[in-house]
């Protein structure tokens, strides 16, 4: 079955998860280039200076959450009754908490699982009835943790994992329903938005991205690339590719870069309490920064973006 998508400036972009990082970069981009986009989040104060910054009719906005599955297809229907159509859904949302598995509350792991993999599942619930009437593109931004899981980050590793498990089932059934939607990951190594800062952790200092970092502008493009031409996974960042190609190679190796390296690699020196402000259940209200501090253990951490 063949799937032709759109040019970008044809299309109805959905972002969901566009208040800052990754996902901001993806609206705006995608506004810049001509599409007419939606993007949803938690946070009114960051999706208002969104339209703003984006000066487009073309731009509307929508607080949702992407554990409510009501308020995700409202997303749809908004995107539906503005632009007539949705051609692209971009899944972007995410959060995590650094700690040892053995210190993480569950209500706190299974807020990770709810964003990070019902989130996914929620858009393409909303997003594949409008999808399958002309066709168009699901996209899932996941992480090279999807395939190579992290210590400290057992929560986001299993979610990441169910992400990659549920995109891969979900390709094949609608290639075998013959149903013209593509079906992407997007794999990033670690990108330099806000994600660490407002990141919980029980570490004692603010969690740290293993070096090298990414702009977000990078997996922005890669997103928009998958809305215009269908691919499986694109892997963003040479790290993450590296990793993933020694996690298939060698496991075992990789297990023991990681018990020497994983730990070490995502702790800053920069201290931080559990009680310090995070985006876990609610979002820092107001933050609408696209690029972020990542404060690595190298000489030359700082800001990547």
């Amino acid at each position: 079955m063949s799937v032709s998508l759109k040019p970008i400036d044809q299309q109805v972009v959905v972002v969901f998860g566009a208040s800052r990082g990754i996902g901001r970069a993806t609206a705006l981009m995608a506004a810049q280039r001509g599409a007419s986009v939606v993007a949803a989040a938690r946070d009114h104060e960051a999706l208002d200076s969104l339209a703003d910054e984006a000066a487009s009719g073309a731009v509307v906005t929508a607080v949702a959450d992407a554990v409510d599955l009501a308020a995700v297809r409202e997303v749809a229907e908004l995107a539906v009754s503005r632009f007539g159509r949705i051609d692209t859904w971009a899944h972007v949302a995410g959060v995590t908490v650094y700690s040892r598995f053995e210190d993480i509350p569950p209500e706190e792991f299974r807020r990770v699982i709810d964003v990070d993999l019902m989130g996914p599942v929620h858009g393409a619930m909303a997003a594949l009835p409008h999808l399958r009437a002309q066709g168009g593109a699901y996209i899932a931004v996941s992480s090279e943790i999807a395939r190579r899981g992290l210590p400290l980050q057992t929560a986001y590793s299993a979610a990441k994992h169910g992400v990659d498990g549920f995109v891969e089932a979900l390709r094949v059934e609608l290639q075998h329903d013959d149903v013209p939607v593509s079906v992407t990951q997007i794999l990033p190594a670690a990108i330099a938005t806000p994600f660490f800062e407002q990141a919980r952790t029980r570490l004692g200092v603010r969690p740290s991205g293993p070096p090298p970092v990414y702009p977000p502008e990078k997996v922005a493009e890669a997103i928009l690339h998958a809305a215009q031409h269908p691919r499986r996974d694109l892997i963003v960042g040479a790290a993450a590719k590296v990793a993933l190609l020694g996690q298939k190679v060698s496991p075992r190796l990789m297990d023991a870069f990681t018990r020497a390296a994983g730990v070490v690699l995502q702790k800053s020196k920069q201290p931080r309490e559990p009680s310090d402000t995070d985006a876990l259940f609610a979002p820092p209200g107001g933050d609408d920064r696209v690029h972020g501090t990542v404060t690595t253990t190298e000489p030359r951490g700082g800001d990547s973006g």
